[in-house]
């Protein structure tokens, strides 16, 4: 059996042991270390990497980098497998190894990357569809083809931490049947979508515009830090869904301000009533700043901040699942979801 490691801890390496390797992924790679332990398995950083392996797939786009970093160090080239196509790497060299380390599925995936479509199954499949086909206008034109491979090899849909988030909100407020609802840059197509599918009109401020009128959905196009926009003590229901945790650092063209997520924190209490239920959801777990992408937040931090508010609800999702009701300090010292975990908190003002 091959010993394998995996540089990658991402979607691409878990796909790798979704869809079964045939040797033992003994530990993952990444370039600079983050994580202590993905999969169950150690992550090592490129000068830890000391165990005897037979070959190191790397399971991320940024080849031509890693290839070079590799090489440095006096990696065995001609060990390495790419998911991604690299400038440096001839993707039809030693297909057959490649599919003996990979399995067939993720080996279906690797020629699906590198544009080998005459070693997947679409090449059998258009020959089978041209001796059955029957009718003139349906007929496969070589000019117009439009290969998928990957479709087969996933799930029927995505749950995922923001599938959660957004049903989590949309519930709480189709059982409140607000009269109309206030949002701070959240989903459009997630969780905006299904309060306007409840009838509850949605008045939504977000520092980008949107790209077309939509009934029921009113938009001011802003910076939301003040929320100067609004009155005191005008609004009943509002909702803010990993959008704070940019605030401030230019990501989408905002000013830079490292008070502003606070400064929020601050004016969305002021403009919430008294009795007004407020939908926050933030990363949380260890708390640091990645800039430019976000914050992440101890559950505690955003608690104490909301000073003005007294806490429903505390839920979090990652991986896939969604927690109810979690001890607010249980993730304080996590640094493993690198901003994927949510914390989902239910607020009423006092």
């Amino acid at each position: 059996m091959k010993n394998i490691f995996i540089w990658g801890t991402g979607k691409t390496a878990e796909s790798l042991i979704k869809n079964g390797l045939p040797g033992e992924v003994k530990g993952y790679i990444e370039t600079v270390r983050r994580k202590d332990r993905f999969c169950n398995k150690k992550v090592y950083e490129l000068t830890e990497l000391s165990e005897d392996y037979d070959v190191i797939i790397v399971a991320n786009n940024h080849g031509n980098e890693i290839y070079q970093k590799a090489a440095r160090i006096n990696f065995d080239m001609e060990k390495m497998i790419f998911m991604y196509p690299s400038y440096c790497v001839d993707s039809n060299k030693n297909t057959g190894w490649i599919r003996e380390i990979l399995g067939e599925i993720n080996f279906e995936i690797y020629c699906a990357n590198h544009g080998l479509l005459d070693k997947t199954f679409f090449a059998h499949d258009k020959e089978l569809y041209n001796e059955l086909n029957r009718r003139d206008t349906f007929k496969i034109d070589e000019s117009i083809l439009r290969p998928m491979i990957k479709d087969r090899y996933e799930s029927g849909g995505t749950v995922n931490s923001y599938f959660w988030q957004d049903l989590w909100a949309a519930q709480l407020i189709f059982t409140n049947q607000p009269e109309e609802h206030y949002d701070i840059g959240s989903r459009l197509d997630g969780f905006i979508s299904h309060i306007l599918s409840f009838g509850i009109p949605v008045n939504m401020i977000d520092i980008r515009p949107l790209p077309m009128k939509i009934a029921g959905l009113h938009t001011i196009v802003d910076n939301a830090t003040d929320m100067n926009q609004f009155e005191d003590s005008s609004i009943a229901s509002l909702s803010a869904l990993c959008s704070l945790e940019h605030f401030g650092l230019g990501r989408y063209g905002d000013p830079i301000d490292p008070e502003a997520c606070f400064r929020c924190f601050d004016a969305i209490q002021k403009k919430v009533k008294r009795g007004g239920k407020i939908y926050i959801s933030v990363p949380i777990g260890k708390e640091r700043l990645e800039f430019n992408a976000h914050r992440i937040f101890c559950a505690e931090t955003i608690k104490t901040c909301f000073d003005k508010c007294m806490l429903l609800e505390f839920s979090c999702t990652a991986d896939g699942r969604i927690e109810r009701n979690v001890e607010l300090k249980k993730y304080d010292a996590d640094t493993c979801n690198g901003g994927d975990r949510f914390g989902l908190f239910y607020f009423e003002k006092i």
